[in-house]
């Protein structure tokens, strides 16, 4: 008999959720798709199976390589699964991309005076 486990269990074991609970939502809300289609929270998971996990503004496409019902140390985790080198490509081009987007404003010398202030009011309220 071959081996299965729930899927959000196994979510929370190789630790893409830091609770069982959010690991549900996730797939409820249509944030996992097994073999590309959409699940439940309760399906069971096979090892060789392809997954897709949108977790806020990652995406993960992963192969699962093994299961697991515990939660265990992140290098055990990190065995369970093996994520997909267009994932990883994709995932750091979009780290890139957000690193840059949020790249450091000059700051100004100092804080605004009393003229500052009403010249900023002034502005704010279009008079």
């Amino acid at each position: 008999m071959e081996e299965k486990i729930r899927i959000d269990k196994w979510l929370w074991a190789a630790r893409f959720f830091k609770t069982r609970g959010l690991a549900s939502k996730a797939v409820s809300g249509g944030h996992v798709h097994l073999n590309g289609g959409r699940i439940k929270p309760s399906r069971p998971l096979q090892p060789g199976d392809t997954l897709r996990i949108k977790r806020g503004q990652e995406e993960f496409v992963v192969d699962v390589l093994a299961l697991s019902s515990r939660r265990g140390p992140a290098k055990i985790a990190r065995t369970l699964y093996e994520e997909t080198p267009e994932s990883l490509t994709l995932r750091e081009e979009a780290r890139e991309q957000r690193r840059l987007i949020r790249a450091p404003a000059s700051k100004p010398e100092r804080r605004p005076d009393k003229r500052d202030r009403r010249k900023i009011r002034k502005f704010l309220r279009k008079d």
